[in-house]
């Protein structure tokens, strides 16, 4: 099977909706179905996956502002940005390889098609129906809304929906 066009989906919530759960549950099913799927996934906070005192630190600690880990099976690239860049989504998106769907977790004010994700716990306002992109809500308690509505526990129903929605190449239902 090849890789179709990217198509990029978007999960919007507050923190703790549980838009990292949910992509833990969809993402099996999508990739089941013959999709490659990738995932760029932003954080407020100031993350370092690289582990003091190993060679790819001291690297980056020597002034390398990128620093490409490579084994057997996996890479890994740490880049250094500039003090307070918070790069586009489509800068991000360059960055990856082919493939059929970029779930992108946390973006939630870009301009891309997307899910929102509620807690209903967290009495946050909602992003539906201000935001034109919002495709379809997944929340723990069922809303009338003018779009679908899923249960945060159905994700087959979601990964359903997705691939019908996004006319996702070669994902069999």
């Amino acid at each position: 099977m090849g890789v179709g066009v990217m198509r990029v989906l978007g999960f919007a919530g507050y923190s703790g909706s549980g838009k990292t759960t949910l992509l833990e549950k969809l993402i099996p099913r999508l990739t089941a179905r013959g999709l490659h799927v990738a995932v760029v996934k932003h954080t407020h906070h100031d993350v370092d996956w690289d582990t003091p005192g190993k060679d790819s630190w001291r690297h980056r600690q020597a002034g390398a502002t990128q620093v490409l880990l490579a084994s057997a099976r996996r890479r890994m690239l740490v880049e250094e940005l500039a003090d307070s860049n918070d790069l586009p989504l489509a800068a991000h998106l360059a960055m990856l390889g082919p493939c059929d769907l970029v779930l992108a977790e946390g973006f939630k004010h870009e301009a891309i098609p997307k899910i929102e994700v509620v807690n209903s716990a967290l009495a946050a306002p909602a992003l539906h129906p201000h935001d034109g992109q919002v495709l379809a809500v997944v929340g723990d308690l069922p809303q009338t809304l003018d779009l679908p509505w899923f249960h945060r526990d159905d994700a087959d129903a979601v990964a359903a929906f997705l691939i019908t929605r996004l006319d996702l190449p070669h994902a069999e239902l």
